[in-house]
């Protein structure tokens, strides 16, 4: 059984009820569903969300322990988070895969959004697509896994 971890920042239990014009109209429980309903049944997605930058940075040491891929949405942390970005780094020296991802493009928004401290050690990033940028990064992983 492989697990996906699929990590999501802060505002992001939110989601469905904020701003819908920007990050759509489904919940995280929704994104999860759909997930989960598109991988193979070898495949166990475990979506997880926190306000808190060190439960996140938690998660992603356990990530660094299991060998566990990450799909995540750093949210705000995105652009001033040096803590979870080293974080991320010890994925990426540990060969575990980290997909970056943002329901908006952060680069059609304001100017503070277009810098992204979680990308340089990213895998890779797949931002605009609203939903289907989780399930972009998620097929990618069950492909490369």
């Amino acid at each position: 059984m492989t697990t996906i971890l699929v990590l999501n920042g802060p505002n992001l239990g939110r989601l469905g009820t904020r701003e819908p014009e920007v990050y759509g109209s489904e919940s995280l429980a929704d994104i999860r569903d759909s997930i989960a309903g598109a991988v193979p049944d070898d495949v166990e997605i475990d979506l997880r969300q926190s306000d808190d930058e060190a439960e996140l940075i938690g998660w992603i040491h356990e990530a660094v322990d299991r060998k566990l891929p990450v799909v995540l949405n750093p949210a705000a942390f995105t652009h001033y988070s040096y803590a979870l970005r080293d974080a991320a780094a010890q994925l990426k020296q540990a060969g575990v895969p980290l997909v970056e991802v943002h329901l908006s493009n952060p680069h059609t928004r304001e100017t503070f959004r277009h810098t992204s401290v979680i990308s340089g050690v990213a895998t890779g990033v797949i931002a605009g697509f609203g939903s289907d940028s989780y399930r972009m990064a998620v097929e990618w992983v069950v492909r490369n896994r």
